[in-house]
């Protein structure tokens, strides 16, 4: 039997386990990467591991998230992050270099390879056919120790294309029909690889979009072989000598298979607010809307950006509408200004913002009260935008200049021949704004400066020997780390401040959450399907531990939460009966008899609430070594033990 693109990869570079599915495996990992709201804590995490120099192939940290300077916060984090990356090894991309993964995708990514990052969309490096998964800041900071990165061997799902997008059809329909036959919950636990002839006929850019969105099925990663294809990109980028072919074995065997013909996609649109609500643009047209968002590291490479270049040109975009755009890197707004597309863009009425995240993050531009903001981002969350009651579409960029021109949501196929855009060749390399590190002689002369803003982590404690605490906390299903751990302008600042950043911790769902938690010491949460999905922020799980939560109770999670919870010493529990769910309600009074005996060694645990009588089976799925960092309070402690 012969093997998947990503099992070829997972191959060559297990360090432990067996590749079988369901089954903990280690992988070692060649790069890394990480972004200012994640990394702050990521780097402060390494460093208290007492590990000198990193020893990935190659660590890159990105300033893309906070890049609002409203305070000195964010500066100082940003200050903290070129410091300490200059001292231990990694290589530091300023602010204004552009969005993580699209700068990644131009400039390190590399086939065959593994990639990890403290961002929940580094799986977009699979377009170049590289294996990258989000994780954790904590996993990211042992990875970058040389440490092993664990994960449960994922199935493999294969999505066949066939045929060639018509005019007007992007990436981005091709990843929301995905989403609308699978669902936020379909990739869970799987690898989803891309092939047939379809594949051919899309640019790596283009895989980048599809493999991006990814991250909202729930997938481990998503993958495209390299190819041809893959070798001009990277000849255009200047390393060539970075391509290897790599494709699945003719007789690789996949655990479900899915057909698309391209040539039969329409635009389409994630409606409010989950990216697989997917409806035709077709249903929506006449609709209007007030804000378009084109941008992220979704779509905002130099061929989308050209693309709605020509698209506005000569054109006007409608006086009830609000447009931004954002460039995904340095290389791609410094080639729009020399070819004359950003004066296209700017006489059009685009506000040209920074290469950043910006508006994806709610860091800006948010929508008018209850206004229709279509965007070619990859999320769609309730109050993400910035505003609680926006309706947040999630559109092409070919949608987006299309209905940012007419006012109303607009089909873009029905306005004739799309106008012709023609690539360069060669892309303008300049990475001036990549700083490299000191020479390791030479580290002891770097001071890492720490502004006041940043805090000690908060480190865990090994479980009670009975757990006895309140319900703190019951929530529904496919909540997400951005309920959890809100972002923004007024919260991201904060997240090197646990303490302060705890304030916001739930109050999408519950503005007393962390109140009451400090109140009461903590406790247990319970929630209902795809407990955790999103982002990877690990600070949903660091600040419910700060706040006091032993415990996660949920019908199901999502893999990056779920490790999250157990590297900061948090049990997170499945209820072996979904109908259990309603025998418990906010406020109840819990118990488990032998809690730390059941971390320690048991499958099953009886969850008893003493306000009603009622029990509840849970299932505590854990490997030996999972087991070993919650009974040690959490991984940081762990690592440490391990070191002794």
């Amino acid at each position: 039997m012969g093997y998947t693109i990503a099992q070829k990869i997972i191959k060559n570079h297990l360090v432990c386990g067996e590749m079988t599915v369901g089954k903990e495996i280690g992988l070692k990992i060649d790069q890394t990467l990480t972004q200012d709201a994640t990394g702050t804590m990521a780097y402060l995490q390494f460093e208290a591991m007492g590990i000198d120099r990193v020893k990935t192939e190659l660590s890159v940290a990105y300033i893309d998230h906070n890049t609002l300077p409203a305070g000195f916060e964010n500066a100082d984090d940003h200050r903290y992050i070129q410091t300490v990356t200059k001292k231990h090894g990694i290589r530091f991309s300023r602010p204004g270099n552009g969005i993580c993964h699209q700068v990644h995708l131009e400039r390190f990514a590399k086939p065959c390879k593994t990639l990890i990052g403290s961002d929940s969309h580094t799986p977009t490096a699979g377009g170049i056919g590289m294996l990258g998964m989000g994780a954790g800041g904590l996993d990211v900071a042992v990875a970058m120790g040389g440490g092993t990165y664990y994960i449960t061997m994922p199935k493999m799902i294969k999505v066949n294309l066939v045929g060639k997008l018509s005019d007007y059809v992007g990436a981005k329909d091709v990843i929301l029909e995905v989403l609308r036959i699978l669902g936020v919950k379909g990739g869970v636990g799987a690898i989803v690889e891309y092939g047939g002839e379809g594949v051919k006929t899309l640019s790596v850019p283009q895989r980048a979009t599809i493999t991006n969105m990814g991250a909202e099925l729930g997938a481990t990663s998503s993958i495209f072989p390299s190819d041809e294809v893959t070798r001009e990109f990277l000849k255009a980028e200047g390393r060539e000598e970075d391509y290897i072919e790599l494709s699945s074995d003719q007789d690789a065997v996949f655990d479900a298979e899915y057909t698309i013909d391209l040539s039969a996609l329409k635009p389409l649109a994630a409606c409010p607010h989950s990216p697989d609500n997917v409806k035709a643009v077709a249903e929506l047209s006449g609709m209007p809307i007030h804000q378009v968002c084109i941008g992220s590291c979704t779509n905002s490479s130099m061929q989308d950006m050209l693309t709605v270049a020509a698209m506005l040109k000569g054109k006007t975009v409608h006086p009830s509408v609000s447009l931004s755009i954002s460039p995904g890197s340095k290389q791609v707004y410094t080639m729009l200004a020399e070819c004359g597309a950003l004066a296209d863009l700017i006489n059009a009425g685009a506000r040209i913002l920074e290469c950043a995240c910006g508006p994806c993050i709610g860091m800006g531009f948010s929508p008018q009260s209850a206004g229709v903001s279509l965007r070619t981002f990859n999320r769609n969350f309730l109050a993400r935008s910035g505003t609680a009651d926006a309706q947040v579409y999630l559109v092409s960029p070919e949608t987006a200049a299309a209905s940012a021109i007419a006012g109303v949501f607009t089909d873009p196929t029905t306005l004739g021949n799309a106008p012709c855009v023609k690539m360069p060749k060669a892309f303008k390399i300049n990475d001036n704004l990549i700083e490299m590190p000191v020479k390791a002689e030479d580290m002891d002369s770097v001071t890492v400066e720490r502004g006041p803003n940043i805090k000690p982590i908060p480190v865990g404690k090994a479980p009670d020997k009975n757990l006895q605490c309140e319900l703190i906390l019951k929530v529904g299903d496919d909540i997400t780390t951005d309920h959890i751990m809100p972002a923004g302008t007024k919260v991201l600042p904060y997240r090197s401040n646990v303490p302060k950043l705890s304030e916001f911790c739930f109050t999408v769902c519950d503005k007393d959450f962390p109140e009451r938690a400090k109140k009461k010491g903590g406790g247990v949460i319970l929630g209902g399907a795809n407990y955790g999905q999103g982002s990877s922020r690990e600070h949903a799980a660091l600040v419910p531990l700060y706040l006091g939560i032993k415990a996660v109770v949920a019908k199901s999670f999502a893999r990056i939460h779920v490790a999250n919870l157990i590297n900061f010493g948090i049990v997170p529990m499945t209820l072996v009966n979904p109908e259990d769910y309603e025998n418990f309600n906010e406020g109840d009074c819990l118990e488990i008899q032998g809690f730390a005996e059941a971390v320690a060694g048991k499958d099953e645990a009886t969850l008893v609430n003493k306000t009603n009588g009622k029990s509840a089976t849970l299932k505590l799925t854990l490997s030996s070594r999972q087991r070993e960092i919650l009974l040690a309070g959490g991984r940081l402690n762990y690592t440490k033990q391990e070191k002794k």
